[in-house]
């Protein structure tokens, strides 16, 4: 299998924007190429979660390439609902290491605050399990009912929650990319209007614009992707054992560190899926990365700052840099990327290896990437 490495990386930023969703692809995209030094890829991967719904276009593969002014490079769209941009991150990744091309560009976006938020909602919520959803159960919903369960078997605090959120605000207000770039208190978290009991508003990710891209090689760069893994669960929630943990991400990590050669130890950064903020605290545990029962508190400590032990979503996290759904495991590679390339100013952390984890839908499809500085 050959070495994959990352050879550019480029970002818009994340909120509200005006522009069309080809047009924040191109941006991020035509960045990445710079970045590498690359003018024409071999093989471009595009992430879009429902394009077709959210922005009326489809064939998004073909849109894009076409967009980009590669309409004669081979192209394939990825989706595995909110971790497409991670499952387009391993397309690119399984191409390079099988030896079918030598540079792939990898793309990834979403256009949705155009639209009112109960439509956006709808949408996000058909990665649930259809008859689960004929009894009226949202995102939201699953995701209070995963926190309530958590507080009651790994003793999770609502104060230890809303430090997450407290935290990655403050990660956000140093990226000027993210959506949120104010800091917020606990009380403001532990205050805010309920969402889904336990989840209040700032436990909740945005709905965001936005897009990422990376450029892959075969070529050594400075940062490689040592390993990457895939996990996936029942879509349905009743059909689980245990609600206070995901399957799917410890899977893929077991996948991931399988394929680097090296167990959590050796992580040093993490970019997590806190779509909801409790579950920085969950993929914190499922990871690896901190024992079981532990992270609540290790993040109270500050374990998790900027400046602890272990930075966690240092760009702000899903949660103040925001969430443009396939565009977010790309945005944790690049900001992974940028860290282990001392790249990343204003919140610069000293790293060698770094983990990202994407969840797909409500924890169905997982991923886990390890991305290490060449030595």
């Amino acid at each position: 299998m050959n070495n994959v490495w990352i050879a550019g990386a480029g970002m818009t930023r994340f909120g509200r924007r005006d522009e069309t969703l080809p047009d924040l692809i191109a941006e991020a995209g035509l960045a990445a190429l710079l970045d590498a030094g690359i003018e024409r890829p071999d093989a471009l991967v595009v992430a879009a979660m429902n394009p077709e719904e959210f922005t009326g276009e489809g064939n998004y593969g073909s849109l894009i390439n076409t967009h980009l002014g590669l309409a004669q490079v081979p192209t394939v769209r990825v989706e595995t609902a909110t971790s497409s941009g991670m499952a387009a991150v391993y397309a690119g990744f399984a191409d390079i290491a099988a030896g079918l091309h030598r540079t792939v560009l990898v793309v990834g976006g979403e256009k949705m605050s155009h639209i009112p938020t109960p439509r956006v909602s709808e949408i996000i919520g058909r990665s649930i399990d259809p008859h689960e959803r004929t009894y009226g159960t949202t995102m939201p919903a699953l995701a209070g009912l995963v926190t309530r369960a958590a507080m009651q078997s790994r003793g999770l605090t609502l104060r230890e929650m809303a430090q997450v959120a407290v935290k990655n605000h403050a990660n956000g207000a140093r990226n000027p990319l993210a959506h949120f770039r104010e800091p917020v208190t606990i009380e403001a978290v532990m205050e805010s209007r309920l969402v889904a009991d336990p989840l209040r508003l700032f436990h909740c990710c945005p709905i965001s614009d936005g897009a990422a891209a990376v450029v892959l090689t075969a070529e050594p760069a400075a940062v490689r992707i040592a390993g990457i893994g895939q996990g996936t669960d029942t879509m349905a929630v009743r059909y689980r054992s245990d609600l206070t943990s995901f399957r799917a991400t410890q899977a893929a990590a077991q996948a991931a560190y399988k394929m680097a050669g090296f167990g959590p130890a050796r992580v040093e950064l993490a970019e997590l899926h806190d779509a909801f903020s409790p579950f920085e605290l969950i993929s914190l545990e499922d990871t690896g990365l901190i024992p079981v029962g532990k992270a609540g508190r290790a993040t109270l400590d500050g374990e998790t700052a900027l400046d602890g032990r272990l930075p966690v979503n240092t760009s702000g996290g899903l949660k103040a840099r925001g969430h443009p759904l396939a565009a977010t495991g790309i945005a944790q590679t690049v900001e992974i990327c940028w860290q282990l390339r001392g790249m990343a100013e204003g919140r610069q952390v000293q790293a060698r290896v770094g983990l990202a984890q994407s969840i797909g839908g409500l924890a169905t499809n997982n991923w886990v990437a390890l991305l290490e500085a060449r030595a």
